[in-house]
Order: C-alpha cells, then sequence, then structure tokens
C-alpha cells in the first residue's frame, strides 16, 4: 500500500498560530509531553529519516511546525507540553500558542496524543483529552516507545489504557507504536489517511 505521507514537505516553522498558512483544508495536529516521541512519529509515518528534528532534550520542538502534503491537508507538529529544559517564560509562551492553535484554528479535524506507554496518560494528556472532548474532536493516542516494554507488559498497559479513555473519552481511540521497531505504523497511518482523505481523495 502507498505512503500518502511520504510526500509530506517542511512548510514553516511559526511562533505564533497568526502566522500559520490559510485556515482552509484540513490538517492533523501532533501533540504529547516533551520527549514523548513526536518528531521521531512523524518521521516513521513518512518514511522520512529527517522531517521532522529529533533531539533527546525535552523542548526541542519550540514552534509549531507545518508540514504540507499537498495544498489542503497538512501535519502540524505542536510544541511539547509538560517538562521541558526551557525557562518558565518560554514555557507560558508555547502554552499560549498551543491554546490559541487549538481553540482558534477552523482546519484542524484531529488530534495524535503521543504518550510515552512507561508513563502513560498523565495529568497533561488528561488536560488535553478534556479540551478535545469538550470540542468533540477525535483523538488517537500512540503509546510511543513501546519496543522498551516487553510484548506482554505492552499490551497489559493498552488495555490498561484503553478501559481508562474509554470510560470518559468516546473519541479516542489507542494504539501501540514504536517509531523504532515499527510496530503500529501501518495503523497509525491508516487512522491519518481516513481523518485527512475520507473523501477518497488521494495525494496529489
Amino acid at each position: 500500500m502507498p505512503n500518502p505521507f511520504q510526500q509530506a514537505q517542511f512548510h514553516l516553522s511559526v511562533p505564533d498560530p497568526a502566522k500559520l498558512p490559510t485556515d482552509t483544508g484540513l490538517e492533523v495536529a501532533f501533540a504529547g509531553r516533551s520527549n514523548a516521541g513526536k518528531s521521531s512519529a512523524l518521521n516513521a509515518i513518512s518514511g522520512q529519516k529527517t522531517l521532522a528534528r529529533t533531539s533527546k532534550t525535552p523542548g526541542r520542538t519550540q514552534h509549531i511546525v507545518v508540514f504540507e502534503l499537498d495544498h489542503d491537508h497538512r501535519l502540524i507538529d505542536l510544541p511539547g507540553y509538560g517538562y521541558a529544559k526551557v525557562s518558565r517564560k518560554i514555557i507560558q509562551k508555547w502554552q499560549h500558542a498551543l491554546n490559541l492553535y487549538l481553540t482558534t484554528r477552523q482546519s484542524l479535524y484531529g488530534l495524535i496524543l503521543m504518550s510515552d506507554i512507561r508513563h502513560p496518560l498523565k495529568d497533561s494528556d488528561l488536560q488535553m483529552l478534556d479540551w478535545c472532548h469538550q470540542a468533540n474532536m477525535p483523538v488517537h493516542v500512540l503509546l510511543t516507545k513501546a519496543d522498551k516494554l516487553s510484548r506482554g507488559q505492552a499490551h497489559s498497559t493498552w488495555h490498561q489504557c484503553e478501559k481508562r479513555l474509554q470510560k470518559d473519552y468516546q473519541q479516542v481511540t489507542t494504539q501501540l507504536f514504536s517509531s523504532k521497531s515499527g510496530t503500529g505504523l501501518d495503523q497509525a497511518r491508516e487512522v491519518l489517511a481516513n481523518w485527512l482523505f475520507s473523501d477518497g481523495d488521494d495525494v496529489t
């Protein structure tokens, strides 16, 4: 099956949502705590090793980064929230930009939420899920770094998270994911493709 995200290209990086491209078409945002694996997931899904910059230092992504698939479809890499080795002033600036984007962006269809499977569903993740639930926005949770656990541990954690989320968040689906081993890669691409190209149009 062709990868519709292989054509993703860096478009721009902005600190202010007001400087984003025209608010038309459809886009899906990638969110998560700092160092949850957002950039690695974007690289794996697109099949491009260097599409998004990765770093072992939490807080590397400090702007809203736009990747274009075509004129009407985009992937958005949001600043990580939670722990980051940056000043409080910068963190507050990120939070303002993130809140503004999530509450005003009309072309935002859904959210891919990264959560490290070793420390899943922290309070900041649940706050993000609360907002999306109130906005009736679909969310797909990638339990990242699944390769760090045994197969049995990973599936047990996944089932626990599924049970917890289904109780309060009907708009949320979950899966195991590892950008390193490729676990869940096809499933993540399928969810994204269904969200962005459900009308049957292909990336051109």
